[in-house]
């Protein structure tokens, strides 16, 4: 995911401001103005890092000086100085927890993410972990950019990069073929259609319809065998992509992933664990 240096720039300054609102009092009545430091963050707990390029980006235009010492993709271990910084010491203390709150996020969904991978493929299966929209409100950028670092699918970014046909639009339109019928005659070429069934029944009917996609919601293993007989009866089997969506965890998630073609799971983002991180002053003084 490439977005420009100057755009992600105001997304995180955004982040920032948030935060500070009209000042950090704190540092204000506390710290002269006139101080530098040197500081370290440093991992407390392993995982997989995210969120470096970001942090790196945020505190450098703030006019810190930045050194990385890990980069987004990679192994940390417990204690691990992942980055040192420097520069006003006001400015690194004010920042310090937007910067913390980034790494953190982002290092724990990408960590829980390639756990997960790790899993499916340690089954020796090849199928496709993706997360879904259910990211925090503004950090859907981020968010998905983590899954992506651990190893996992994005989905969808955005509502216009795939007409995903659920339950509602389903129930508004009258039944699933007149919604695919809609959607092949009214949208670009470009656009990949998936659709969400309810029911083995609907998976034959979204297939036959010619559905790119089938999302198998809420299914059970068992259910998600009956689909895969109707398809294969028909001789649909492998003409469509399977994707069992909605209570998979990591707990059952095998007992889905050698079934279908992706497994997609929200909580890979809407309630993964936050890394342990932590900024610590290393070197304080006062010009």
């Amino acid at each position: 995911m490439f977005v420009p240096r100057k755009t992600l720039e105001k997304r995180l300054q955004r982040m920032l401001a948030e935060d500070v609102g009209q000042g950090d009092i704190t540092t204000a009545t506390i710290i002269p103005a006139n101080s530098t430091v040197e500081a370290e963050v440093m991992a407390k707990e392993a995982g997989v890092a995210a969120g470096i390029e970001e942090a790196r980006i945020l505190l450098e235009s703030l006019g810190l000086e930045v050194e990385a010492l890990i980069v987004d993709g990679e192994g940390i271990r417990p204690k691990q100085t992942l980055m040192r910084v420097s520069g006003d010491t006001r400015t690194i203390l004010s920042a310090e927890r937007t910067v913390l709150n980034i790494l953190s996020r982002m290092s724990g969904i990408a960590t829980t993410t390639a756990r997960l991978v790790g899993r499916l493929r340690k089954a020796g299966l090849k199928t496709k972990l993706a997360c879904t929209r259910k990211t925090a409100p503004g950090l859907l950028y981020f968010d998905k950019k983590a899954v992506l670092i651990g190893g996992g699918e994005t989905h969808r970014l955005h509502l216009d990069d795939m007409i995903l046909i659920k339950d509602n639009h389903i129930a508004l339109v009258g039944n699933i073929e007149t919604a695919i019928k809609k959607a092949r005659q009214d949208a670009s070429f470009s656009k990949k259609i998936e659709v969400e069934a309810t029911k083995p029944e609907d998976v034959l009917i979204a297939a036959r319809a010619g559905a790119d996609i089938v999302m198998l919601d809420n299914f059970s293993p068992k259910q998600v065998e009956m689909a895969i007989k109707l398809l294969k009866k028909v001789g649909l089997i492998g003409k469509v992509l399977l994707e069992a969506s909605g209570g998979i965890t990591e707990q059952n998630i095998l007992d889905y992933a050698p079934k279908v073609d992706i497994v997609s799971m929200g909580e890979l983002t809407d309630s993964a664990h936050a890394l342990d991180i932590s900024l610590e002053v290393v070197k304080a003084k006062t010009k």
